[in-house]
Parts: structure tokens; C-alpha cells; sequence
């Protein structure tokens, strides 16, 4: 099956040669990937990668970025985060449906990464909560995707802690 996702990377300043870097990213197997370097010091690679699962696809990804520019981080796996209107788009309804689906079921909407004027979600758990509640038209592979990246994420934050606080921290918040 076929996926499709981005992964964010923050490059050093040796990783600078945009040529170099597409010659790189080419041989490590990362050619199923449109390259995007518009920000300095920052590398986006869209991927439409095939593989029997989205985990497989996101993380046979992340290893061939790693062997062609081991010294990127990653920023940011997509699709992750997502606002009311990305969602919205995504189901093909309007926001302000969407919106109204969630103040009516604010006991079980999945509650935000971020609250705020502007709030944010994963998007896994909201397609996840849609699929769960029935009568919408989901489209399994964006979900699997979802899921895929949110675990990449979670991953990169949970590895910025030291071993004992993500140990404490999650029986805390659990």
C-alpha cells in the first residue's frame, strides 16, 4: 500500500548544499520523497512511500534519512498536529460542523495537545474518536498514517527527557 507523509528535519550548518543533500538523500533510498528546503537550515521530505503497513513506511523513512544525514534532527512527523479546520478538511465538512460535533460531545472529544485561541490536536486520536462514533467516511490508510506519525512524535519528546523523569512522568500522567 502506498503512504504519504512529511518529515521535518533542523540540518546542521555543514548540511547546507541543497544538491548534495538530494544526492545523499537519493542514494539512501529516500527517491519516493519530494525534497523542500525553503527555510535555511531546515529540510522537509514529502514522502510517497510503499510498504505493507504506515508504521513500516514511516519508519524505513526515517532510517534512510538517518544513514544519508545522520546529523538532521527531526522536527516534526505529518500528519500530527491539526487545528478544527484541518480536521474539517480532511472529513470534507465545515468548520463550523466540526466545531459543533465537538462542544456536543465535549465528555468524549479527544482533549487537546494545546488549548488555546487556537487549539491543537493529534490527529490520530480525533479520526480515532470519529471512527469509534461511526457514520463518517474515513479513510483507513490517513488514519494508520496518523497514528504512525503520532508515534514518531511522542517518541522525539519523550527522548528529550532523561530516562528516570519519562519513567516518573508516566505513571504520573497516566
Amino acid at each position: 500500500m502506498e503512504y504519504i507523509f512529511t518529515l521535518k528535519y533542523q540540518l546542521t550548518e555543514h548540511d547546507n548544499d541543497p544538491d548534495a543533500l538530494v544526492e545523499r538523500l537519493g542514494e539512501a533510498g529516500c527517491d519516493d520523497a519530494l525534497v523542500g528546503i525553503g527555510q535555511p537550515g531546515r529540510l522537509a521530505l514529502e514522502f510517497t512511500r510503499e510498504a505493507e503497513s504506515a508504521q513500516v513506511a514511516v519508519r524505513s523513512a526515517l532510517a534512510d534519512v538517518k544513514r544519508a544525514i545522520p546529523s538532521a534532527k527531526l522536527v516534526e512527523a505529518v500528519p500530527d498536529f491539526v487545528g478544527l479546520t484541518d480536521v474539517a478538511e480532511i472529513m470534507g465538512v465545515s468548520r463550523q460542523a466540526m466545531r459543533k460535533l465537538m462542544l456536543s460531545h465535549a465528555a468524549t472529544f479527544p482533549a487537546p495537545v494545546h488549548e488555546g485561541s487556537a487549539s491543537i490536536w493529534h490527529l490520530a486520536e480525533v479520526l480515532g474518536w470519529l471512527e469509534e462514533k461511526g457514520g463518517y467516511a474515513l479513510e483507513r490508510k490517513m488514519l494508520e498514517t496518523a497514528r504512525a506519525a503520532l508515534e514518531v512524535n511522542l517518541a522525539r519528546e519523550v527522548g528529550r527527557l532523561p530516562v528516570a523523569a519519562a519513567r516518573e512522568l508516566r505513571v504520573l500522567v497516566a
